[in-house]
């Protein structure tokens, strides 16, 4: 089974996501177990963020695979009376019909990245001023240490002197 369709919102965390709208390729295999019906998926989509080093904006490919058992619900019923079922949370077949929108986005939430980066080596932003660093990458800030600023004064007395 394959499906495409238009992202939901809230497809994402705060700092990347696949915005609502954007296409989602969905494709499925669904096999038919003694317990009701395993489902392995794969989904692919374009996730949208900003770096967290520099802020610019990041594309980034995404390719999320998941596997669900949806029960049928005689066998969760049967489980659930005789004590053996230990997960509660196991989704059912319910009216022939399985809700995989959970499992799809947990797979694209769990395969996104944590702090996505423009690139690998993305040297950020200067933590004083703010400037990016790939534009400038010789930028620094003479930093005095205020203990050592009485002598910072001397030498420079030295100088004028010379």
């Amino acid at each position: 089974m394959a499906a495409d369709f238009e992202a939901p919102a809230g497809l994402g965390t705060a700092v990347i996501g696949v915005p609502e709208g954007n296409p989602v390729h969905l494709a499925a295999l669904l096999e038919s177990v003694l317990e009701g019906v395993l489902v392995t998926g794969t989904v692919r989509a374009v996730a949208q963020g900003d770096c967290v080093r520099c802020l610019d904006r990041v594309e980034l490919p995404l390719e999320a695979t998941f596997q669900e058992l949806f029960v049928y619900p005689e066998r969760a019923e049967a489980a659930r009376a005789d004590g053996s079922e230990t997960d509660e949370e196991r989704p059912e077949v319910v009216d022939d019909v399985l809700d995989i929108a959970p499992a799809v986005r947990d797979a694209v939430v769990l395969g996104l990245p944590f702090g996505p980066l423009c690139r690998d080596d993305c040297p950020g932003l200067c933590a004083e001023c703010g400037v990016k660093l790939v534009e400038d990458p010789d930028h620094a800030h003479r930093a005095v240490d205020p203990r050592w600023a009485a002598l910072e004064d001397l030498l420079e007395d030295e100088r004028k002197e010379k």
